[in-house]
């Protein structure tokens, strides 16, 4: 019955939808665009090939050239000065100009997102290029520029309060038809500064179930489909009509822990319910990947992977010696009890990832084994960070991505230095505060970035699950794919549609 109503559901979606002409590509994934607002849904655009940002970041996480052709900080490391792209124009057929670009990231940095939590003091456009000012030396800050909250748009872009009412960008794709929460065309840009796209016409569709995400790549209603779970991966894998891709990328499936819990507060408690997750066996089983993590930065990311850290491991029972330990008893039910109070949590966590429910499921069976009680909350993923800010969250069952900002501390800085909605819980640690500003600075050295995953994984804040591999389904027709393991872009203007 399930299988016929998703099937219906992909039916409707593609009568909804124009019929898939030769020279357009079609993108689906499973997040909605909230409109314009590039601090909102800026990660849809960026992908897609319609805004750009100064800087760019190769497979490795290396930065390189975007808007900006080049980069550098003064002596005393207070100024940047980023050179400008000559001949860039905006989707509109206006010039890109050092004041529009200035005005584009003052914008920026007075919205939530990274910039506004950096020592920015000033942005002023000067002959071909843009100097910012800082209050402190800031090494980050080219990484910072890369992220999709920086993206340079059009001044006609904002209106009332600097909000995004248009995505005018200067990427290779012009937006032609904008329609959220679930779609929007584009078209090739004739006065695009870098090659001509390939493909003169692409797409992209918001479809919430993975059902039908699955159909509409097996079907071919689809030539790139993202948010697959597990399940379609292994079915799609021996289909006629698509391909799957998968490369690791730098996102961590991990549960955020409220350490000011009660139950929680004490790290011998966070390192019991760490014991208690099979990692292999949920890598393996549930995602179909090779291994669970044994820490929480992936290989990928770089210098941040600590190999001299004590590996996390699955052991139930010393887990149940720790919480022994700690005062609590087991009861007749087998949940364990301590001053007269159960051992019992609520998991939030979201279906937008399919394969987050699933894993959710598993470890409710494992932390039961110890003796804790798990029940499960899927819900939107807004609830987690509403559930930090009134205290009410117990746990959060997440994918906390590190390549938002090609440069790891940015994702520290936001998470324990101190502690964010997406991070740590109920829990600071003022040495990690202290190391990660002087990383930013750019003035730390190896082994105080090296002490900072060792007190993440001595302290466990939050608890690393399993490193991500980004999986889609490509249609068979689509040549030249190149899955960026940094999930800047899909890459559309380099593909080609075979005949």
């Amino acid at each position: 019955m399930k299988h016929t109503l998703a099937f219906l559901a992909a039916a409707l979606i593609t009568a909804a939808l124009p019929a898939m002409a030769d020279d357009t590509l079609d993108v689906v994934a499973q997040f909605e665009i909230q409109s314009p607002e590039p601090s909102t849904s800026g990660y849809i655009f960026t992908r897609m090939g319609i805004t750009e940002t100064l800087t760019n970041a190769d497979p490795q996480g290396v930065l390189t050239p975007g808007l900006a052709t080049e980069w550098a900080a003064s002596e005393d490391g207070l100024s940047w000065t980023f050179t400008l792209r000559d001949g860039v124009r905006f989707h509109d057929g206006t010039a890109m100009t050092a004041e529009a670009v200035a005005a584009a990231l003052d914008i920026a940095r007075a919205k939530p997102g990274p910039l506004a939590k950096t020592p920015i003091t000033a942005i002023e456009a000067t002959d071909g290029a843009v100097v910012v000012t800082l209050s402190e030396p800031f090494a980050a800050l080219p990484a910072y520029l890369a992220h999709f909250s920086a993206q340079i748009l059009a001044p006609d872009a904002y209106g009332a309060e600097d909000a995004g009412v248009a995505a005018i960008g200067t990427g290779p794709y012009k937006i032609t038809e904008l329609t959220p929460p679930l779609s929007l065309k584009a078209e090739a840009f004739g006065d695009y500064w870098g090659p001509a796209p390939h493909v003169p016409h692409v797409s992209y569709s918001a479809v919430s179930r993975v059902e039908t995400r699955a159909l509409m790549a097996e079907s071919g209603d689809a030539d790139f489909v993202f948010g697959l779970d597990p399940a379609s991966v292994a079915r799609l894998g021996l289909s006629d009509t698509a391909t799957v891709h998968s490369v690791a990328i730098p996102r961590v499936l991990l549960i955020k822990v409220n350490a000011g819990h009660p139950a929680l507060s004490e790290p011998e408690a966070r390192q019991a319910l760490s014991l208690a997750i099979d990692r292999d066996g949920i890598a393996k089983a549930v995602l179909r990947y090779p291994e669970g993590a044994t820490q929480l930065f992936p290989p990928s990311v770089g210098d941040w992977h600590n190999d001299s850290l004590v590996p996390l491991s699955y052991n139930p029972e010393k887990a149940k010696e720790l919480l022994l330990g700690l005062g609590w008893t087991m009861g007749r039910d087998g949940i364990l009890t301590r001053d007269g109070e159960r051992f019992a949590l609520t998991l939030t966590t979201y279906p937008d990832r399919p394969e987050l429910p699933l894993v959710a499921a598993v470890l409710e069976q494992q932390f039961r084994a110890i003796g804790v009680e798990l029940t499960i909350n899927t819900t939107n993923s807004s609830e987690i960070s509403a559930g930090h800010a009134d205290g009410s969250l117990d746990l959060g069952l997440i994918a906390r991505n590190f390549g938002l900002i090609p440069n790891p501390v940015g994702t520290i800085l936001s998470d324990y230095a101190p502690a964010g909605d997406w991070g740590a819980m109920g829990w600071q640690n003022d040495e990690i505060t202290s190391l990660a500003h002087s990383v930013a600075r750019g003035d730390a050295s190896a082994s105080e970035r090296a002490r900072i995953t060792e007190i993440l994984q001595t302290e466990l804040p939050i608890i690393p699950i399993a490193w991500y591999r980004q999986t889609l389904a490509v249609a068979k027709g689509v040549e030249g794919v190149v899955i960026d393991p940094w999930e800047r872009t899909f890459g559309l203007s380099e593909l080609k549609l075979s005949q």
